[in-house]
């Protein structure tokens, strides 16, 4: 895919003035992608190798506020940092901000062992035990989510309360509605498509204003890393154009409910 790059390609990307600022996020329990944006620069001499976040990121909750009981995490033992390792092989180009791009961390302790409460070390050690026995798992996401012609703010201000929808009708596989929301959809598959996620397709799911849109599928953590990607990528491109997004499996009693069907198959090692 051509939004990918490897660290010589980013360091060309640097020199040539195409990349200036590099997202280094791990993906914590709400699968949000939490992190750092590094000067190039900086990244490139030595927050490659790695960098540190407090552990309270793998001990809180929606509102980013600390939850007590965790052992691994707590105000009684004191909060401190965990190592969060780039795992270069995640490195791409963001289109939709400009001169960015963006590498996925794995989190480990100071001995450099993944800590296995964090989402992708618990991923990881799937897929090894699968390995142990030759065989691979292969999975897409199918994801929805309501397009709102209401800013994030707004929405807020509503209390998320009588929010206006993209459309006004039911819209499942329709193609007039779904031109009229088609310069949000564009763009992001036009941006997905940019970072290195190969995109299939978009269309308008049943709820007015709801869209769906499908990547294709690829190993385990591979497109559990596509899924972060693109659910933050979404709400970033909504936001460039002053619209907003949820992907809440209902956000409205009376309206349907947003999916993340999980498309899973086990291949042996003859493929």
């Amino acid at each position: 895919m051509p939004g990918n790059l490897t660290l010589e390609q980013l360091k060309r990307a640097v020199a040539d003035g195409e990349v200036d600022t590099v997202v280094a996020a791990l993906v914590d329990m709400q699968g949000r992608l939490i992190g750092k944006r590094f000067q190039a620069e900086h990244f490139l001499e030595s927050a490659h190798e790695e960098t540190h976040g407090c552990d309270y990121l793998l001990a809180n909750d929606i509102d980013m506020e600390t939850v007590p009981g965790y052992a691994a995490a707590n105000w009684e033992k004191g909060y401190g940092d965990f190592v969060m390792k780039p795992d270069m092989a995640t490195l791409r180009r963001v289109p939709w901000l400009e001169a960015t791009a963006l590498v996925l961390c794995d989190v480990l302790d100071h001995h450099h062992q993944d800590l296995p409460h964090s989402p992708r070390a618990i991923l990881k050690r799937q897929v090894a035990r699968l390995a142990e026995r030759q065989m691979r798992a292969f999975v897409a996401t199918e994801l929805e989510f309501y397009l709102f012609d209401e800013t994030f703010e707004s929405a807020a201000a509503k209390r998320y309360a009588g929010l206006k929808t993209a459309g006004a009708y039911i819209q499942d596989y329709h193609i007039l509605q779904t031109t009229k929301e088609e310069g949000v959809m564009r763009a992001i598959r036009k941006g997905l498509q940019g970072a290195g996620i190969p995109v299939e397709n978009s269309k308008g799911e049943w709820g007015p204003g709801q869209e769906e849109i499908n990547v294709r599928y690829s190993d385990a953590l591979e497109m559990a890393d596509r899924h972060a990607i693109l659910k933050n990528g979404v709400k970033e491109i909504a936001w460039l154009q002053g619209k907003a997004v949820t992907f809440m499996s209902k956000w409205d009693f009376g309206l349907a409910g947003s999916s993340s069907h999980i498309h899973a198959s086990l291949w042996d090692a003859a493929g």
